[in-house]
């Protein structure tokens, strides 16, 4: 790909949309199905009588739609190594049925690898907010990325 993105091209303070996700019911229901099977995630009648008032979207959901939208318009276009981890996860509103969800990312630094000199650190943060612009996700953490080869 002659436009891969390498450690060298990311920018301290640079901003990047990074798409949208609108979640339903049925989305919802599936995810909780199989991994966070509890009542306000699963079942509508059971939710209206929570703390929620209604069905709401796994934290876990929220974070797995993040990082489907971060590998389709971010990792997919770069020399992504993976992460050693996140620092920081906050699910800060309830995500519900009908929710869009729009995604952006922050570059906090940049640092280059002492002990492996074909690849440094992007330290990120990634921010999701509901349609009424209310922010309903933040993530921070650390991505790994290849340098640019010399014969690049």
């Amino acid at each position: 790909m002659a436009d891969k993105r390498y450690l060298e091209d990311f920018v301290v303070g640079e901003r990047q949309s990074l798409g949208a996700r609108t979640v339903t019911a049925e989305d919802i229901v599936d995810f909780a199905r199989d991994y966070d099977p509890q009542p306000f995630h699963l079942d509508e009648a059971a939710a209206a009588k929570s703390a929620f008032g209604g069905l709401v979207a796994s934290g876990w959901h929220v974070g797995a739609m993040a990082m489907r939208l971060l590998a389709d318009n971010l990792l997919s276009k770069t020399a992504s190594l993976g992460s050693p981890g996140l620092d920081k996860v906050q699910w800060l509103q309830p995500v519900r049925p009908g929710d869009t969800l729009s995604m952006s990312g922050e570059v906090l630094q940049v640092i280059p690898s002492r002990s492996k000199p074909d690849r440094g650190v992007v330290m990120s943060r990634y921010q999701m907010h509901n349609q009424r612009g209310e922010l309903v996700y933040v993530a921070e953490g650390a991505g790994m990325f290849g340098r640019r080869p010399r014969d690049a």
